[in-house]
């Protein structure tokens, strides 16, 4: 009997040795399920938020990109304009210098002409005169 009992005692401490065995490898495989739960959703997390920041510098790059563009586009059109002006400022020199050498040679021409026509007064009054002393 105390065999038995004994034998009784050793399986009783056997079963609860595996029960406690199988909780610690449940727990275990639990805690293991739960870690990996975790980082899969921290992954996850990461993942997300990298996704967040890339598509926030890659915003950030376009924009810049499109601010260089504009200021370029800009410059461009202000040399397009310089240049113009200087071409206008050109065009208009030109066309006063030649209508001041027009506006001379007309001058010119003119006191010419008026000479001429005062020589031939001159001419034909000292013709007079010469006729009326003769």
């Amino acid at each position: 009997r105390m065999k038995l009992a004994s034998i009784q005692e050793d399986q009783a401490l056997f079963e609860e040795r595996h029960e406690s065995s199988v909780a610690v490898r449940n727990a275990k495989a639990d805690y293991a399920e739960k870690r990996r739960n975790s980082f899969a959703f921290r992954n996850g997390d990461a993942r997300r938020i990298r996704e967040l920041f890339a598509e926030r510098e890659a915003q950030r790059v376009n924009k810049e990109h499109e601010s260089f563009e504009l200021k370029w586009a800009g410059e461009r059109d202000a040399d397009e304009y310089r240049k113009q002006m200087d071409r206008e400022r050109r065009e208009s020199f030109a066309f006063r210098n030649a209508e001041g050498t027009r506006i001379r040679e007309l001058e010119g021409q003119m006191k010419a002409n008026n000479q001429h026509d005062d020589h031939e007064s001159y001419e034909l009054k000292w013709a007079g005169e010469r006729d009326a002393d003769e």
